[in-house]
């Protein structure tokens, strides 16, 4: 069995913490090129990480490799050019090393690895996934940073302070909230993945988006191409985008288009105790 991806992350974020309180600086973004190269050092490991670097590596966006005996190499797309991307990557590929080479010595990760983090199919993307944004963006921390309404002015001031995308900051804040929210993100008026909070998902506020193709609503605010900006929100009926929910619910849509990435990071804050399932299907829910 493989360690804990949080209890991992922890282990290196308390070093860092103690590093800091002791000799001042940025506690955030990690630097995590000095902390991979570190990592044998400080656990005493017999196989270190060597180089930490950018590379021509086609069709996939970083990877851990055994490049000797004992040595490692972590590489990432030399194509990227966002630093959140660069620094995510990185971490999950040191979430490999840390939970996962004594099972193998290549691992080649795609950008869908650095998003999906639930998938069961893949555990051990979804590890890497969980470590990295664990170690990135510590949740004794990030809870301090995100209080009282969320929006997505918040969660940017969050991807900010500690280096990682919107959508990391986003996926991040998903993990562990008590709020009934849903993240899309869509292109060309579909919807390329979703993902939904715990208690979203439990009251059937989800997109099986691996199962089937899903259209954008027409009357949503993600189909407006009037409004490329909304981080604070606007209230619409609940049923535009869960046909099944109550017709006098409302939810609050938010809204971001990235040019730079052809796509529209939408996120759906549903009231606490919204209910969306359709009728009789009240026994729970299924994995999407």
């Amino acid at each position: 069995m493989s360690p804990s991806p949080a209890k991992e992350a922890n282990r290196l974020s308390q070093i860092l913490d103690t590093f800091h309180q002791i000799h001042g600086g940025a506690r955030f973004p990690v630097n995590v090129d000095a902390l991979a190269l570190d990592c044998a050092s400080l656990f005493k490991m017999p196989d270190p990480v060597v180089r930490v670097q950018a590379a021509d590596i086609q069709g996939f966006e970083g990877g851990l490799f055994k490049t000797g005996s004992a040595e490692w190499s972590i590489l990432y797309n030399e194509s990227l050019t966002s630093p959140g991307r660069i620094r995510f990557t990185k971490a999950h590929e040191l979430g490999h090393y840390v939970l996962h080479r004594a099972g193998q010595d290549t691992f080649e990760c795609s950008a869908k690895d650095m998003l999906e983090w639930t998938r069961a199919e893949k555990a051990i993307e979804s590890d890497a996934d969980k470590f990295a944004s664990y170690l990135l963006m510590p949740l004794h921390d990030f809870r301090a940073q995100v209080t009282g309404e969320v929006t997505l002015h918040a969660l940017g001031a969050c991807a900010e302070r500690y280096g990682v995308s919107l959508t990391a900051a986003i996926l991040q804040w998903l993990s562990y909230t008590d709020e009934k929210a849903v993240l899309v993100m869509s292109r060309d008026g579909f919807m390329d993945w979703s993902s939904a909070s715990e208690p979203a998902f439990k009251a059937g506020a989800y997109f099986a988006t691996r199962k089937s193709t899903i259209e954008i609503p027409a009357s949503s605010l993600a189909s407006n191409g009037q409004i490329a900006h909304e981080k604070e929100g606007i209230f619409l009926p609940a049923s535009v985008w869960f046909p099944h929910a109550d017709p006098t619910m409302q939810l609050r849509e938010m809204k971001i288009s990235a040019e730079q990435y052809d796509c529209t990071l939408t996120l759906l804050a549903l009231p606490k105790g919204a209910e969306v399932w359709p009728p009789r299907e009240t026994s729970g829910p299924s994995e999407p």
